[in-house]
C-alpha cells in the first residue's frame, strides 16, 4: 500500500484546505436543535425508511478498490460463544464448544432494526430515559475515569525516572567513599516517626513497565480458594503412565513449572528460537475414484471423468445438502468456471460408449448420484460400533502422533495445525466473490519448511522434494506455502497453548495496557484536529474518532480480485448515509465479507465534517477519508505510543471498561446467577464497543424448547403435589384447590404431548443402553445379548406409557411413587424443582438478553483473558463456565498469573 495519495485513483478529491467561510456554511445547514448525545449505536438492521442526504445508496458498492499490492494476509476470528449449546450440555461441568453466530453472513440474518433494550444491558427498565442518554452516561464516567488513570500513570512515570536519577546519582557518589571505614558505613540513622523505628519502604514499582509487573504473590488462602474454584472433573479418564514415555513426563513437569509471562527476558529480542526439531506436516489422502456405478449425469446420461475432473465433481456433489452454498449463483458460477477449464485439460466427459461428452452447461450436470453415495458413506461411517470408531481414531492418532509436538529451544511443544488442507471448494465468508472456486492439492513442491540447521529435516513424501527449506530464527512458523485462491500464504504454527502463541497473545494485552497512559492525550488531539484547516488532519481526526469511539476496523485496501471489503480509513461515498441532525448510518461489507450495518449518534463537528467529506463533485465509487491511508494513520498513532496501531483501541475499549465494571460489581447468588452477571458486565462491553449481531434464525424455537423444558419441570411439581394428596387427603382444604391445580400454561393437549415425548426418551434410553452393553461383550470376546433382553427391558417403557394413559383416561388421583413416599419427601422434591427451576429461568434470560450481542467476540477476543480469570477467582465461579477446553489451554498464561486483585 502506498501512502502516496498521487497513486490512489479518485474521480473526485477533497481540497487541501476548508476556509473559514465554507465551515460556517456548513454550520448554517446543520440544525440548531435537536442536540442528541454522541458515541452511542443505537441501531443494527436495514432501515425502511429515513431523511438521507442525497445523493446515495445504501448498500454495498459494486466497484474494486485498486491498490499497489494485494492484501495477503488470510485470518479468521475463534468464537466460543456457548449461546447455542443445549441447556442440558451447559449444566454439565465440561464446557463443550460452540460455533459463534458471527460466521453466519449479516445479509441473511438480518430482518428488522435492532433497539438494545435496558434489560439487555443488565439495568432495570426506565422509559423515562431513553437508552441512548442511558448509555452515553455510562461511558461517559468510565472516559472520565480513563483520562484520570492516564494522568495518574504519567505522574508514576515521572516519580519513577527522579527515583532512577537519584539512583544513579547516589552510585556515582558510591564510588568516591572508598575510604571511609567500614564501620562508619554500616552505621546509619534510623529516623523515628511517633515513637516507633521507620522501616526503610519497599522499593516501589511504579517504574516497571506494565508488563514486567509480576503479580501480587498470593497468600495461603487465596490459594486453597482457587483450589476450590475449579473442582477435578469428576469421571474424567485418566492417561494411562506406561502410555507416556520418560520423556513426556519430563516435558510436561518441565511445561508446568515454567512460567514464562514472569521471565523478562523472553520476547525482547528479534531471535525467537536457538534450536528447532519438528517432523513437517501431514498430507490428505489421495483422491479415490468412485466406484464405477457411481457416475455424475450430464443431460440425463452417466459420463465418465478423468479422475482430476471427477474430484472436482466429486466436490461438488458431496456438499448438495448445503443449498447456501450450491444454490449461491455465485458459487455456481466460480465452480463451473474452474471445472471446465478442468475439463478442457483433461478431454472432457465419455458416455458409456466411449463418445466424447462436452460439458458446457450447469442446468444439465447431474451430481445427485455422486451425493447419494457420499451420504450412504457418511451414514455408514456413523452406525459403526464404538468400538469400530475408537479403534480407527486410535489409529489416525498413531499416525499423527510425531506430527503433533516439535522442539523448541530443547523444550516440548505442541503443533497446531500440522494438517495441510485437503483440496476442495472454496466457501468463504459473508459475500466472498470466490466463493465455489477449487482449492487444489497442496504438493511438496509448493512447501517451505522453517527448522533449525542442526535438526534433520524431516523427509517429504515418495517421489517429492520440498520448495526450500530455511533456518529462519525469526520466525515462529514451522511450515508454509501459498494457496491458489487469495494468494494467500498458509504458515504451521505452534498450538495455542504453546509459550510463542501465548506470549503473543500476552502482548496483545500488555499493549492496550501501555495505551491507558496516553488515550486522554489522543482523544484531546483529535478532538481539536476536528476543526483543524488542514483537510488532512481533520479526516485523520475524523478517522480516529470514528475508531476509538466505535470500534471501526481502519481498513486495508483491496486488489481487483480480492472481496471488496472495507474499513474506516476506506469507506467510500455509499457506505456512509447521513441523517441529521447527528446519526450516521454505515453500510458495508466488513471484514471476513460479512455485512457491518450499523446507526449511531456522533458529535456535532464530526457530522459536519463527514458532510464536508462526501459534498459535490463526489459521487458513488468516491473515496470519504481521500487523504488518508491506513499505514499513515498507523505511523501518526505510533508517535504517541510505540507500536501502537489502530486495532489496539478495540482492544483497550474493551479492557478498560470491563475493568471498570468489575471494580465496583458485587455478585452473590447460584453460580447460574453469577454467571448471568458476567454476562451483563460482557454484554455491556459488547454494546459499548459496537459487538453486535442481529438475533439468530432460530432464536424463538430455542427460547420455546427452554420454556418447554420449564413447563416440563412445573408439570413434575403437579404429579407431586397430586402424590400428597393422595397420602394425605385433608391438605387439599389446608392448602387451597389452587395449589393442587395443573400450572398456569399447561392444558391437556400439552400433557398428552409431553407424557409422550417422556415415554420416548425412556425408550431411547434403554435401547442406548442394550447397545453399549453389547458393544462391551463383543470387545470382550463374549456374546451378544439377545433382543429378547431389550424386549424385557423395553417393559419399564411400556409401563410407564400405560401408566399416563390411565391417569388421563379416568382422571383418576396420581399414586404416590418411590419407596416409602412421604409428604416430607415430596416436599423436599419440591423444593429440588424450585431451585432447578429459577436455574433455568435465569439462564433463559441470560440467552434471551445475548441475542443481539457477540459476547464471544468481546470475550474472546478484546476482552483481557486476566479480567475473566479475576471475576472466577473472586466470586469464586469455575474458570470452565466461561472457557471452554481450547480457551482454557490458549489462555493458560492469563489463568495462572493472577489473582483477585489484579488490575488491567
Amino acid at each position: 500500500m502506498s501512502d502516496s495519495e498521487d497513486d490512489r485513483p479518485l474521480k473526485a478529491k477533497s481540497k487541501d484546505t476548508i476556509s473559514k467561510a465554507d465551515d460556517a456554511a456548513m454550520d448554517k445547514q446543520l440544525p440548531s436543535n435537536g442536540h442528541v448525545e454522541p458515541g452511542i449505536s443505537m441501531a443494527m438492521g436495514p432501515v425502511e425508511e429515513m431523511d438521507v442526504d442525497k445523493p446515495t445508496t445504501n448498500g454495498t458498492s459494486s466497484s474494486k478498490r485498486k491498490a499497489s499490492r494485494a492484501n495477503g494476509k488470510s485470518y479468521k476470528e475463534a468464537s466460543d460463544s456457548d449461546d447455542d449449546v443445549p441447556l442440558q450440555k451447559k449444566r454439565k461441568t465440561k464446557v463443550a464448544e460452540s460455533d459463534d453466530e458471527d460466521d453466519v453472513p449479516l445479509v441473511k440474518k438480518m430482518a428488522k432494526p435492532i433497539k438494545a433494550t435496558a434489560a439487555q444491558m443488565g439495568e432495570e427498565s426506565d422509559d423515562d430515559v431513553p437508552l441512548g442518554q442511558q448509555l452515553q452516561k455510562e461511558k461517559a464516567v468510565i472516559e472520565e475515569a480513563a483520562t484520570k488513570e492516564a494522568q495518574a500513570l504519567r505522574r508514576q512515570d515521572k516519580v519513577a525516572d527522579a527515583k532512577r536519577k537519584a539512583k544513579k546519582k547516589a552510585a556515582s557518589d558510591d564510588d568516591d567513599d572508598d575510604d571511609v571505614p567500614l564501620a562508619k558505613k554500616k552505621k546509619a540513622p534510623v529516623k523515628k516517626e511517633g515513637g516507633a523505628k521507620k522501616v526503610k519502604k519497599e522499593e516501589s514499582d511504579d517504574d516497571v513497565p506494565l508488563s514486567r509487573k509480576a503479580p501480587a504473590k498470593k497468600t495461603a488462602g487465596k490459594a486453597k480458594k482457587e483450589e476450590t474454584a475449579t473442582p477435578a472433573k469428576k469421571g474424567k479418564a485418566k492417561v494411562k503412565k506406561e502410555e507416556k514415555t520418560a520423556e513426556d513426563e519430563e516435558a510436561e513437569a518441565e511445561e508446568e513449572d515454567y512460567r514464562w509471562w514472569e521471565d523478562p527476558t523472553k520476547g525482547d529480542g528479534t531471535i525467537k528460537w536457538r534450536t528447532l526439531e519438528h517432523n513437517g506436516v501431514v498430507f490428505p489422502p489421495d483422491y479415490e475414484p468412485l466406484p464405477k456405478n457411481v457416475k455424475m449425469l450430464y443431460d440425463g446420461t452417466p459420463v465418465d471423468l478423468h479422475p482430476e475432473a471427477e474430484e472436482l465433481a466429486y466436490a461438488f456433489g458431496s456438499m448438495l445438502n448445503s443449498t447456501h452454498n450450491v444454490e449461491n449463483p455465485t458459487f455456481v458460477k466460480n465452480f463451473m468456471d474452474d471445472f471446465r477449464k478442468m475439463l478442457d485439460s483433461t478431454g472432457h466427459a465419455k458416455d458409456r460408449d466411449g463418445n466424447k461428452v462436452k460439458i458446457t452447461k450447469f442446468e444439465k450436470c447431474d451430481f445427485q448420484p455422486i451425493f447419494n453415495h457420499v451420504d450412504a458413506e457418511r451414514q455408514a461411517k456413523k452406525a459403526l460400533p464404538a468400538a469400530e470408531k475408537k479403534k480407527l481414531k486410535a489409529e489416525k492418532d498413531e499416525a499423527e502422533a510425531p506430527y503433533m509436538y516439535c522442539m523448541w529451544d530443547g523444550r516440548k511443544q505442541k503443533v497446531g495445525n500440522f494438517r495441510v488442507e485437503p483440496p476442495g471448494l472454496f466457501r468463504g465468508r459473508g459475500e466472498h466473490p470466490k466463493t465455489g472456486r477449487f482449492k487444489k492439492r497442496v504438493l511438496p513442491e509448493q512447501i517451505t519448511i522453517n527448522i533449525g540447521k542442526e535438526a534433520m529435516v524431516p523427509k517429504p513424501p515418495e517421489g517429492h522434494k520440498w520448495k526450500e527449506v530455511k533456518h529462519d530464527q525469526e520466525g515462529t512458523w514451522l511450515a508454509m506455502w501459498q494457496e491458489n485462491i487469495n494468494n494467500a500464504y498458509k504458515y504451521v504454527m505452534l498450538a495455542a497453548n504453546s509459550d510463542v502463541k501465548g506470549q503473543s497473545d500476552f502482548k496483545k494485552f500488555e499493549k492496550a495496557r501501555e495505551l491507558k497512559k496516553h488515550i486522554d492525550s489522543i482523544r484531546a488531539d483529535y478532538q481539536r484536529e476536528l476543526k483543524s484547516e488542514v483537510m488532512a488532519e481533520r479526516q485523520r481526526a475524523t478517522a480516529v474518532y470514528l475508531i476509538d469511539q466505535f470500534a471501526l476496523r481502519a481498513g486495508n485496501e483491496k486488489g481487483e480480485d480480492e472481496a471488496d471489503t472495507v474499513g474506516c480509513c476506506s469507506l467510500k461515498f455509499e457506505h456512509v448515509t447521513l441523517r441529521p441532525p447527528q446519526t450516521v448510518i454505515f453500510d458495508f461489507l466488513g471484514k471476513d465479507s460479512i455485512r457491518f450495518y450499523n446507526e449511531v449518534t456522533v458529535d456535532l463537528q464530526v457530522f459536519k465534517n463527514l458532510k464536508i467529506f462526501k459534498r459535490e463533485p463526489k459521487k458513488e465509487g468516491d473515496e470519504i477519508f481521500d487523504r488518508l491511508t491506513t499505514s499513515s494513520l498507523n505511523k501518526h498513532l505510533s508517535n504517541y505510543m510505540t507500536g501502537l496501531t489502530a486495532k489496539v483501541f478495540r482492544t483497550y475499549n474493551a479492557s478498560w471498561t470491563m475493568s471498570n465494571l468489575l471494580k465496583d460489581m458485587k455478585s452473590t447468588g447460584t453460580i447460574p446467577e453469577r454467571v448471568k452477571d458476567y454476562n451483563d458486565a460482557n454484554r455491556k462491553v459488547a454494546i459499548l464497543c459496537n459487538h453486535k449481531r442481529t438475533v439468530a434464525a432460530g432464536h424463538d424455537a430455542q427460547m420455546e424448547k427452554m420454556e418447554d423444558r420449564i413447563n416440563g419441570l412445573r408439570y413434575q411439581q403437579y404429579r407431586l403435589k397430586q402424590q400428597m394428596l393422595d397420602l394425605e387427603p385433608k391438605l387439599k382444604k389446608k392448602r387451597g384447590e389452587a395449589y393442587f391445580a395443573l400450572p398456569e400454561g399447561i392444558d391437556d393437549e400439552w400433557v398428552k404431548e409431553y407424557q409422550a415425548a417422556r415415554v420416548e426418551e425412556e425408550r431411547q434410553k434403554i435401547r442406548k443402553k442394550f447397545e453399549k452393553e453389547n458393544e462391551k461383550l463383543v470387545a470382550e470376546g463374549q456374546k451378544e445379548m439377545k433382543t429378547k433382553e431389550l424386549d424385557e427391558r423395553l417393559k419399564v417403557a411400556d409401563e410407564m406409557e400405560a401408566m399416563f394413559k390411565e391417569e388421563r383416561k379416568k382422571k383418576k388421583k396420581i399414586e404416590a411413587e418411590g419407596k416409602a413416599p412421604t409428604v416430607e419427601k415430596l416436599e423436599q422434591s419440591l423444593e429440588k424443582l424450585d431451585t432447578r427451576i429459577a436455574t433455568m429461568r435465569t439462564q433463559a434470560e441470560d440467552r434471551d438478553n445475548n441475542k443481539e450481542v457477540a459476547l464471544g467476540t468481546s470475550k474472546i477476543n478484546y476482552i483481557d483473558p486476566r479480567l475473566t480469570v479475576v471475576f472466577s477467582k473472586k466470586f469464586n465461579v469455575p474458570i470452565e463456565r466461561f472457557f471452554s477446553k481450547t480457551l482454557r489451554e490458549k489462555f493458560d498464561w492469563a489463568i495462572k498469573s493472577v489473582d483477585e486483585d489484579w488490575e488491567f
